[in-house]
């Protein structure tokens, strides 16, 4: 008893010893800064809400009277009224179709070893440093060394893939394997030790813990970091023009090795063509590109979501 008195007279001097004023004047700056920023982060969300509302607005109102159904079974044209996206529409979606699983396979192989094979010592810690300064390389870059590598087989003539939709696809993977490996290998560091320790526990192998336990796990992140790179591969114009893309084709593809075109390609062309109406060409061309991202995302994202819920 005597020591909670001491306690409470302790208290009470200590009490006493507090400015109350200045106390109240500190919180009201307080508050003022924590609105003051509040509002600050609002009006910078707004801004850019607002201009890409503006674009998205101004895009679809001046390529909505070109979204015909000719315009999605007709050729690209140097006639506006004849141009469509068929050869590029589909031509994206199979330098789609080849990319998912070259840039999952290395992307998240490359991460799983990095994470639980790889021992931690100077050259992983370089080859982790490097990954992640890819990440910011231009993509031109990345198209000066598919034109190298792929399209020009380095000089060795049996090695050189020309401009198809396998050397575009090689390309564009390297372009988005740093994204997908840093994504990978932060969502898989996220996993808890314990639950590999527990697998182990149970007389499952290293493979068994990292196959039907951590992978599981760290779906969610690995997918978010795909959707990423993915929606980035989409939009990249400069490597398929490094590459030698053509910008008009009247034929489709049969197989990986053929030649194509694709819808950034389309897009750039109809942009620098003198014609008026051809900037309205354009604009059907991003939506239809903008459809394609959001359906590829809208796919991911359900998957992701599916895994969010059972792990």
């Amino acid at each position: 008893m005597a020591y909670q008195k001491n306690d409470l007279y302790i208290s009470h001097n200590q009490r006493s010893l507090i400015n109350q004023s200045n106390v109240e004047k500190r919180y009201a700056r307080r508050f003022k800064v924590n609105r003051l920023y509040k509002w600050f982060v609002f009006t910078c969300t707004m801004i850019g809400v607002l201009v890409l509302a503006i674009l998205i607005m101004n895009t679809f109102f001046k390529g909505v009277s070109h979204l015909t159904p000719s315009f999605f079974t007709s050729f690209s044209s140097s006639t506006p009224s004849m141009a469509g996206v068929k050869g590029g529409l589909i031509g994206t979606v199979w330098l789609m179709i080849t990319i998912i699983p070259i840039s999952i396979i290395l992307g998240v192989g490359t991460a799983i070893y990095l994470e639980e094979y790889a021992k931690k010592n100077l050259f992983t810690k370089i080859v982790n440093i490097s990954i992640s300064n890819l990440a910011g390389v231009p993509s031109v870059v990345f198209g000066i060394l598919g034109l190298t590598i792929f399209v020009r087989g380095m000089g060795i003539e049996f090695l050189a893939l020309s401009n198809s939709i396998i050397a575009a696809a090689l390309t564009m993977s390297l372009l988005i394997l740093p994204i997908i490996i840093v994504a990978s290998q932060e969502a898989i560091r996220a996993i808890p030790n314990s639950v590999r320790e527990a697998s182990v526990g149970l007389g499952a192998t290293k493979w068994q813990t990292t196959k039907n336990v951590v992978i599981p796990a760290a779906l969610p992140g690995i997918l978010t970091g795909f959707i990423l790179a993915l929606s980035r591969a989409l939009g990249e114009t400069a490597p398929l023009i490094l590459i030698g893309i053509p910008t008009v084709l009247l034929a489709l593809p049969s197989n990986i090795f053929d030649q194509f075109q694709a819808l950034p390609m389309n897009i750039y062309n109809w942009s620098k063509l003198p014609q008026e109406e051809f900037q309205n060409v354009a604009s059907a061309g991003i939506l239809v590109l903008l459809a394609v991202l959001l359906l590829m995302n809208t796919i991911a994202i359900l998957i992701r979501n599916k895994y969010n819920k059972k792990y």
